[in-house]
């Protein structure tokens, strides 16, 4: 059943997940956190240096651009187009963002009517189910098949025909699951034949290994006619904390989120929109030093793991682990024997949906010998 009122909907496993780890730091435990994927290395200097500019310019303390920055958006457009081979409108196709989870909420909200369908992965970052449920819509979970792609064949058609958005999201938070081209171009092809508004979430856009380059779904010939992408500075920069990304795409759907979010705001902060600037301007130079600290962790702790003798592989996308808890126990038993015996912190699988039971996700934001620790006193625990 959905519901428009936000006191019908659950509340967060990750506030449950925040008051555990609280309790246990005040009995006086240290705790190793890889629970929430919140980066921990540094913003870059040039974005550092330009939002020191930008907060010294008068100029402007006043309200920011509906749509985006000039210079913003020609970053972005830059950025696509060196990045993916994509050529957008930087006016009419590119809007800025404080940040893809509002953004992603929005789009939705912009999109929807009580009654109607988001389809959503049914392993899915909380917004996709939780924004469609704020709107009166109903979340419909399409389910994977074995190699991580959606069954597209299992939706059922009723379902399909009250659809007016498809949430995507690969690289995919928890599940680390990346895909090709082609099977974008399958999405973009169910889009565009039912008539639906194809939301891709890129937020792990850079964040890749062993000589794997993530596409964009905007690569698919076509797709600008029927998808619109999100992408954020907060994992490829470390800017989690400065709020900027941007959605780019379909003029249409572009068109009706910028009159949205300017019924309830005034624009993104432009000190957030010159960082991005630079952050998009450099980076093919700022990128690579961050991945391969990522690299070395996720080596580390997949290395640590195997002696341990959990057979783990290695992802090659995200900043992520997504791992079977121990059997015979439930996800919070496992968080809880992890808090009260290694003091390790990790996010149990069903904050991701029902269908994430019986996993629990690692995020590598410690540095390598400590995320050995953590996954060292996993093994034992296990």
């Amino acid at each position: 059943m959905t519901a428009r009122t936000l006191d019908a909907i659950p509340p967060s496993v990750f506030y449950e997940l925040d008051a555990r780890r609280a309790a246990a730091r005040a009995s006086g435990k240290t705790l190793i956190d890889v629970g929430i994927g919140s980066p921990d290395g540094p913003i870059p200097e040039v974005v550092v240096e330009a939002m020191q500019r930008a907060a010294a310019d008068r100029a402007l303390s006043g309200y920011p651009h509906f749509r985006a920055h000039p210079q913003y958006a020609a970053a972005v457009q830059g950025y696509l187009a060196s990045r993916f081979g994509v050529h957008l409108d930087p006016v009419q196709e590119v809007l800025a963002l404080a940040g893809s989870k509002e953004g992603i909420a929005e789009l939705i909200q912009s999109q929807v009517n009580p009654g109607d369908v988001v389809l959503v992965p049914e392993v899915y970052y909380p917004v996709y189910a939780r924004a469609a449920m704020l709107a009166g819509a109903e979340p419909v979970f399409v389910p994977f098949l074995a190699d991580g792609r959606l069954d597209l064949e299992a939706i059922d058609a009723a379902h399909v025909a009250r659809a007016k958005v498809m949430i995507v999201n690969y690289p995919g938070n928890p599940t680390t699951t990346a895909v090709s081209l082609d099977e974008l171009a399958r999405y973009v092809a169910f889009a565009e034949r039912h008539g639906v508004l194809l939301l891709s979430d890129l937020a792990y856009s850079e964040l890749s290994f062993d000589g794997f380059a993530v596409p964009s779904v905007l690569q698919v010939p076509g797709a600008h006619r029927v998808a619109v992408e999100t992408h954020t500075c907060s994992k490829s920069f470390n800017m989690a904390g400065v709020r900027i990304a941007f959605m780019a795409g379909k003029r249409e759907a572009i068109t009706r989120l910028d009159a949205y979010r300017s019924n309830i705001g005034y624009g993104v902060s432009t000190l957030a929109q010159l960082a991005g600037t630079a952050a998009f301007l450099h980076h093919a130079t700022l990128v690579p030093p961050i991945v391969a600290e990522y690299r070395s962790r996720r080596d580390a702790i997949v290395a640590a793991f195997r002696r341990g003798g959990w057979p783990v592989e290695a992802p090659r996308a995200t900043m992520y682990l997504w791992l079977d808890v121990p059997a015979g126990l439930s996800d919070w038993e496992w968080v809880d024997t992890l808090l009260r015996g290694p003091g390790v912190v990790v996010t149990p699988g069903i904050a991701f949906g029902a269908a994430g039971r019986g996993k629990f996700r690692v995020s590598l934001v410690q540095a390598a010998d400590t995320l050995v620790r953590a996954a060292e006193g996993i093994v034992a625990a296990g």
